[in-house]
């Protein structure tokens, strides 16, 4: 067997940046019909969208996935005068020590916790520095992919075991839908015998040609002659084999194959003229549907 790779999965990578920037990457997978990349990044960090997607594209082929990058660095903000707040209000307190006799002269601490004098100052970022931050965030990135994929293929690993017991449930189910099937001829003339002994006594039966009796039953075996779908259904069986063999990016043809699986167990089931093989015919749509269930999480 292969090794297959499920669009399920989860990955998580943390650490500090050169600059002090804590940083965390979490990646998360489910199933998709294509690739499709949903980011939640930090204000300022949108320029790494377009290397993070290239970067998904060359080791995931399908799959809905969310990632999202949190950032925290620890720092004091740093303080600073206003000079032309901090003048204003120099001006004002000193107008009013001189207006008061015997004042004291206004104290700097009192100046400094006035409103406005002291403000926040946000350095200029670095262009080198933010350079130099989003490479680290996008190795980090390749990293947290790198946990992806091997936690979709350790979900594949499991998911190829299932597969493949399902394939075995069906192929059980078709062989025994092919020895019922064996029987239907016989069984549709003995129908056929009891329908026109209700209908003319067991007398009226009598008087019906044999030849005309056999051209009725052949007609009816034509009809419900299931030897062709359960043919292909087998021939499906071994080609979806054949992929789970190949590995990875089986998906979608996996896809393909159980909607015949689907179709060719219907035809059974509507061509069935016996309570056995419609009993195994709706056993199989029911197997088959396990089987396209869990085909549905493989990449």
């Amino acid at each position: 067997m292969g090794t297959l790779m499920s669009m399920t999965g989860f990955a998580r990578e943390s650490g500090v940046l050169a600059d002090g920037t804590g940083f965390v990457w979490e990646l998360r997978s489910v199933n998709g019909r294509g690739l499709d990349l949903r980011l939640r990044l930090p204000n300022g960090q949108d320029a790494l969208e377009a290397s993070l997607r290239e970067a998904l594209t060359k080791r995931l082929k399908r799959g809905n996935v969310s990632a999202t990058l949190t950032l925290k660095r620890e720092e004091r903000p740093r303080l600073a005068i206003d000079p032309a707040a901090l003048d204003q209000a120099l001006r004002l307190a000193l107008d009013l020590a001189a207006r008061i006799p015997g004042s004291a002269p206004p104290r700097a601490e009192a100046l400094l916790a006035l409103p406005g004098v002291m403000r926040s100052e946000v350095p200029e970022p670095d262009e080198s520095q933010e350079d130099a931050k989003r490479g680290e965030l996008t190795a980090a990135w390749g990293q947290a992919l790198e946990g992806l994929v091997a936690a979709r293929r350790a979900e594949g690993a499991k998911l190829l075991d299932i597969l493949a017991g399902l394939l075995d449930g069906v192929a059980a189910l078709r062989e025994q839908a092919i020895a019922e099937a064996a029987d239907q001829p016989e069984a549709q003339r003995r129908r056929m015998l009891d329908q026109l002994a209700a209908l003319l006594g067991e007398a009226g039966t009598a008087r019906v040609p044999e030849e005309r009796l056999a051209q009725e039953v052949a007609l009816l075996a034509q009809k419900s002659d299931v030897r062709e779908e359960l043919d292909r259904l087998g021939a499906h069986i071994e080609a979806a084999r054949a992929l789970l063999k190949a590995g990875e990016g089986a998906g979608r043809k996996l896809d393909f194959l159980t909607q015949e699986f689907v179709r060719e167990a219907n035809t059974l089931c509507s061509k069935s003229a016996s309570v056995p093989l419609t009993r195994t015919g709706l056993e199989l749509k029911a197997a088959i549907e396990r089987l396209k269930e869990q085909a549905a999480n493989v990449e």
